[in-house]
């Protein structure tokens, strides 16, 4: 089998609600349960390419899955050409819009598409764009929500020894400065002075809370500030960078690689995190890295680690890698940890095969 002979056949597609170990508690929302959307896209020549989507809310799967069958008829009978099908599904849908549920179901057949023409070149999907196996620097994001401060030091401890973890996420953004103050001595309490603290809003503040904030939290040798506001303003997010110490990172909201572009024109952060849901999928962080690389601007990644781990390894300014085990209950074998890095499996395409029972276990009708 050759890549260049795959045939779009059809798509299945399986929501599912997994169990989170430790829920999320955010500006953004309470879930003790993870929807995910799984796709298997079938060729005619019998290999399958499978990704996943994670739309955070369980009713957003209602919108996306047509949107994604919507697509995949118009594919049907034709050559897997991603960069091709990139194009035209944004085009396609236009006239509603380039952002929300248009890009993330052109992203998830995106990302299924390349991982099947990399199955069949028998390559790993890092090694099929050009680069290598090997590892790729991570921290962990299980954890250290907007919990009890009295709970974070057990916690943070945990998550360092959940993989020699040598970076963290902690969420800020509590009623009173008083309490952020107390959960980065807590953590920092248990694991050391070592272990960067990467912190995360959620976009929790506006932006005068948010100069307040981070002003007053700039000399605690944080590691970045992420979304400490609304994603789309970046005029504030320039002004943050401009008379902050601390590095500011967004990028997780970035729909496309324009809007990429944009943000690094208007100088509105230090660092950059695309979500492969928003940005497009392969392609669409393929574009949007050269973008980042170009500037100088390092990236990390958002959520997907399987597959962003991949493209960490063809990312010119790769940065560090965002770890969350929330995908590991349907995938069958769950990519290794070791001394703070993501191990990339010696498998074809992106390592990612579904545990058949667990799927069955968690499935819902939306």
């Amino acid at each position: 089998m050759t890549f260049e002979k795959l045939t779009f056949r059809s798509v299945d597609l399986r929501p599912v609600l997994v169990p989170l170990e430790r829920p999320v508690v955010s500006k953004v929302g309470f879930f003790d349960q993870w929807p995910m959307i799984l796709i298997d896209l079938h060729t005619e020549e019998g290999i399958v390419g499978r990704s996943y989507l994670e739309p955070y809310l369980r009713q957003s799967v209602r919108y996306i899955v047509p949107a994604i069958h919507d697509l995949a008829a118009a594919r049907t009978g034709q050559p897997i050409r991603p960069f091709d099908d990139f194009r035209n599904g944004r085009k396609s849908l236009n006239l509603v819009g380039y952002e929300g549920v248009t890009m993330i179901a052109v992203a998830g057949l995106d990302m299924a598409a390349w991982d099947a023409l990399a199955k069949a070149a028998s390559m790993p999907l890092a090694v099929f764009l050009g680069g290598s196996l090997g590892s790729v620097p991570a921290y962990n994001s299980n954890g250290l929500w907007l919990t009890e401060v009295a709970t974070l030091g057990n916690e943070a401890a945990e998550l360092v020894s959940e993989g020699g973890f040598k970076g963290l996420k902690l969420r800020l953004g509590r009623d009173r400065l008083e309490d952020d103050l107390e959960a980065i001595k807590a953590v920092r309490g248990a694991v050391g002075e070592h272990v960067k603290l990467m912190v995360d809003f959620n976009q929790g503040l506006t932006l005068g809370d948010a100069l307040h904030r981070c002003h007053a939290l700039d000399d605690q040798g944080l590691y970045w500030f992420e979304e400490p506001t609304t994603y789309d303003n970046l005029a504030g997010y320039a002004q943050l960078a401009r008379e902050l110490d601390t590095p500011v990172q967004l990028g997780e909201n970035f729909y496309g690689p324009r809007e990429l572009f944009k943000a690094i024109e208007m100088r509105a952060g230090d660092y950059v995190m695309p979500d492969l849901m928003r940005i497009g999928g392969v392609s669409g962080w393929l574009r949007a890295v050269s973008i980042a690389g170009a500037a100088g601007i390092e990236v990390s990644t958002h959520l997907y680690p399987e597959v962003a781990a991949h493209l960490m390894r063809v990312t010119e300014t790769a940065h560090w890698l965002e770890w969350q085990d929330w995908a590991e209950p349907v995938i069958a074998e769950p990519f290794k940890l070791q001394d703070s890095q993501l191990v990339i499996p010696a498998k074809p395409g992106c390592g990612i095969e579904w545990n058949e029972h667990a799927v069955k276990r968690f499935r819902y009708d939306p």
